[in-house]
């Protein structure tokens, strides 16, 4: 590397000569074919020098196309917060018709125009398309992209010791398939017959027929085609993130010594490359016949008193296509969360994540259990009552590795020298969340219990609490912790303690509620409840409550965008390991430029969690520390591992600035 270069990767060229030396007396043969022994290999490494040295790249390539993982994260990112800004905000707008349904809503009128009636109403059909376009955005752009986009194409490389992802021009091109899907999902919100309003599930015929209603229209085709780039985007992600995992740890980095954020990263990919491709052929056949009058899932519809075509298909597969995805798509926001989590908690509770094995253990079962559990999102749909308790098994099955990461989270605070950062907090509300928000799942997970509750606001309480409060707990937790790696600098931490605590407590006020509406029958996506003499009496109220616990919630989260991007350029500069975490990531620069660490990788001698150990010197030990270097702390077994240290040393992987030894 050149001198005085302060982390810009420079491209380098090997020579590699071929020596050969005299050979032993009687090895050679008679014909004047090429020698084979003894052949010496010598490698030169000769650093290129920078195309221009005195000048800085194009703002061009350097922030809009790059190839660096850490820049394309922060696209990510900052993408995932304005989306979430969005999506947060059109169910504040319908929350506001559910919870005040006497209300005028003419203030709205300067942002949804004509959709609000000349009453002062939502319109009901846009109603309908809010509720369907507030789950796509949360669910898809904000929990999937926002948080695995982020967080693996940041930390990947760095946690792992490599340069950057195996291809930056796959990665770059990831995240401008996922902008060119979010172009096109958020220009079907002006259109003139508005957004898809099918639900974030689109079940046909509704979706399948432009003449079922307005949402199906231009705006449901606009919604399959975003769909369909988002699915390549993350498809290209993830062959990236899955190839870079296995193929560029740095020296001694052993799937043994792997973060846990490692293998949340990973395991997420291997999900949704093997689950996104079906959802992409369920969009793919709505596409067809919606467009070149095919019959996958249209049979037997009339409209209007006459019978269509269409013979032979079913929705019912395209509901087991989507739950394919469907339900595994609930772990692909959950896992990257559970190794941020592990994460934040191990550093900042200084103490070694509890049941290291037993954690990547539940992290397999959880990601294997997965896609095989889908059909109990259809108990209601008709199917044979023996499938059905099959499904109900297995459902009920996956709360056990899920109890297993519970149990390691609170054992791994326990007695901690507990560090109450912004980050920590989010993390202790992570573990809240998800068990509560777990427990309701496992009464759902009974096929007799889940037809009563389907489709009420039970529903709505669970997946909100177990999928979106706590993975939105998770993305919030890495934000605040690996903000100073990403920026230099540090977010404001009493800002960071008032949007936990107002957030925390809202996400309870929000949706704890919803399980007693749902207990008591009240159904999910009704635009006017109070159409019924049950229901005017008894919910008005509650979903009041609701409403203006949701209203705040949302006010408090200005609090993050404001502390996010003042501290971005105003905040107090990051020393080099703010955290005294043990990650490589601590290693680099503090400002790493395209590669990462100028000159060679650092090589790994131990597990990514050697925190408060007795006997060291500090309370924590880093991943590129030998054991040769820390006698007073080693435990026997760590002592028999110096004698693989030369060895560590000798390899030369994935390193171009390793001097060959």
């Amino acid at each position: 590397m050149a001198q005085g270069d302060t982390g810009n990767f420079v491209p380098i060229q090997r020579i590699i000569t071929r020596r050969q030396v005299n050979a032993p007396t009687g090895t050679g043969c008679q014909c004047r074919c090429p020698p084979i022994f003894p052949i010496v290999m010598h490698e030169t490494v000769i650093p290129f020098p920078s195309t221009h040295p005195n000048e800085p790249q194009s703002v061009w390539f350097r922030y809009v196309f790059s190839t660096d993982h850490k820049v394309i994260a922060k696209q990510y990112l900052i993408t995932g917060i304005v989306w979430s800004i969005i999506g947060v905000a059109l169910s504040v707008m319908f929350r506001l018709q559910l919870g005040f349904p006497g209300m005028k809503l003419n203030f709205l009128r300067p942002v949804l125009g004509t959709w609000i009636t000349e009453s002062g109403k939502i319109d009901p059909d846009f109603y309908l398309a809010l509720v369907t376009m507030h789950g796509t955005i949360m669910v898809f752009f904000v929990l999937t992209a926002g948080l695995s986009g982020t967080f693996s194409n940041f930390l990947i490389p760095l946690q792992i010791g490599a340069r950057d992802m195996a291809s930056g021009f796959l990665n770059m091109l990831s995240y401008w398939f996922f902008f060119v899907s979010s172009v096109i999902m958020f220009s079907s919100l002006f259109i003139q017959t508005g957004p898809a309003a099918g639900g974030w599930v689109v079940y046909p015929p509704l979706s399948a027929l432009p003449q079922a209603h307005k949402g199906s229209e231009l705006g449901m085709t606009l919604w399959l085609i975003s769909m369909a780039l988002f699915i390549v985007s993350q498809l290209l992600g993830g062959i990236n993130y899955i190839t870079t995992v296995i193929n560029l740890r740095t020296r001694g980095m052993s799937f043994s010594k792997l973060p846990l954020t490692i293998w949340g990263f990973l395991l997420t990919a291997v999900l949704g490359l093997i689950s996104f491709p079906v959802l992409f052929a369920a969009v793919l056949l709505l596409i067809f016949d919606r467009s070149f009058g095919t019959s996958f899932y249209l049979s037997e519809i009339y409209i209007k008193g006459e019978a269509l075509p269409n013979v032979g298909g079913s929705p019912i597969l395209f509901q087991h296509l989507f739950w394919f995805l469907g339900h595994p798509e609930v772990y692909i926001v959950i896992l990257p969360a559970f190794g941020i989590i592990s994460e934040v908690m191990s550093t900042n509770a200084r103490k070694p994540i509890f049941g290291y094995r037993a954690m990547i253990a539940s992290l397999m079962g959880i990601a294997f259990l997965s896609f095989v559990v889908w059909a109990h999102h259809m108990f209601v749909s008709g199917m044979n009552p023996f499938l059905g308790s099959v499904f109900m098994f297995l459902t009920l099955i996956i709360a056990v590795p899920s109890a297993v990461k519970s149990f390691n989270y609170i054992t791994t605070l326990w007695r901690g020298n507990l560090h109450f950062t912004p980050a920590m907090l989010f993390a202790i509300g992570f573990v809240s969340v998800f068990i509560s928000g777990g427990l309701t799942g496992i009464i759902m997970g009974s096929s007799a219990l889940d037809i009563q509750l389907h489709d009420t606001y039970f529903i709505v309480a669970h997946f909100h609490l177990v999928m979106g409060a706590a993975s939105a707990f998770g993305l919030l937790a890495g934000i605040y912790h690996w903000f100073p790696k990403m920026f230099g600098r540090m977010m404001n931490e009493r800002l960071g303690y008032i949007h936990f605590w107002l957030t925390f407590i809202g996400v309870y006020l929000i949706f704890f509620p919803m399980h007693y509406l749902g207990i008591a029958g009240f159904p999910r996506r009704y635009y006017s409840f109070t159409s019924y003499d049950f229901m005017k009496s008894t919910f008005v109220d509650m979903n009041s409550f609701i409403t203006i616990a949701a209203v705040v919630t949302f006010t408090a989260q200005w609090i993050f965008v404001w502390n996010f991007f003042y501290s971005m350029v105003k905040g107090r500069k990051a020393t080099q390991n703010p955290w005294r975490s043990t990650t490589l990531e601590w290693t680099a620069p503090i400002h790493p430029g395209h590669g990462n660490w100028p000159g060679e990788i650092p090589a790994v001698y131990r597990w990514s969690y050697d925190y408060s150990k007795p006997g060291a010197r500090e309370d924590f030990i880093p991943q590129n520390v030998p054991y040769s270097q820390t006698p007073e702390s080693n435990l026997p077994h760590e002592n028999e591992q110096i004698a693989f240290e030369k060895e560590i040393n000798a390899q030369n992987l994935n390193d171009p600035f390793k001097q060959p030894t």
